[in-house]
């Protein structure tokens, strides 16, 4: 088990923390304790880490799975932030300019996506080529540019079609279609990083 693997998965669970706490003031949601998610989820990232280690000396892609899944929720965490940072300083939760921010927010997920799906989840070597590595960035693109239709259309309908459900307020309701658009996204850009744009890692 390398202990870099270790040491950035307590690193993302800091950072998810972090996102948390700000995401939550903005939405208020009161989560008592909260201070304990600051030791609890690096902590519980480096734990799923050293499993999924153990568990991939007998089926090998549960190491892979595990990174992406880590990243996939800090990724989330990035992109709920950013729009709760466009919600919270324009005041603004749904119509044309909900979309832009989402736009803005998911834009901002996926370039922390790439680089770390590039060099830990599916460790792409370096050292390829300018016209190899323009490629490699441009299937990245198209198979974001897929889940960024998925993920940005989906949250646009249930926030400005849909509108809020259940007794929740717009700025709740607009984070909950974030959150289903991602879920909904999650399986279309495993499969296109790994299958296509780092197939060869």
């Amino acid at each position: 088990m390398k202990k870099r693997d270790i040491i950035l998965s307590m690193g993302i669970g800091a950072c998810m923390a972090l996102l948390l706490f700000f995401i939550a003031k903005n939405t208020g949601v009161q989560i008592p304790f909260f201070w304990i998610l600051f030791f609890a989820l690096p902590l519980l990232s480096a734990f799923g880490m050293t499993l999924a280690h153990l568990i991939a000396r007998k089926i090998p892609f549960v190491l892979q799975t595990a990174k992406f899944l880590l990243i996939g929720a800090l990724n989330t965490l990035i992109d709920l932030g950013i729009l709760n940072l466009f919600i919270y300083t324009s005041g603004i939760a749904s119509g044309t300019w909900f979309v832009v921010f989402k736009g803005v927010s998911f834009t901002g997920a996926v370039l922390n996506s790439y680089a770390w799906n590039k060099f830990w989840t599916f460790q792409k070597k370096t050292g390829a080529t300018p016209q190899k590595t323009g490629k490699e960035f441009l299937q990245f693109l198209l198979v974001s540019g897929i889940g960024f239709f998925i993920n940005v259309g989906t949250a646009s309908i249930a926030a400005n079609v849909i509108g809020p459900q259940f007794g929740l307020s717009a700025n709740l309701w607009a984070n909950a279609s974030a959150l289903f658009a991602t879920a909904l996204s999650l399986v279309w850009n495993f499969a296109g990083y790994k299958l296509l744009v780092f197939k060869n890692s």
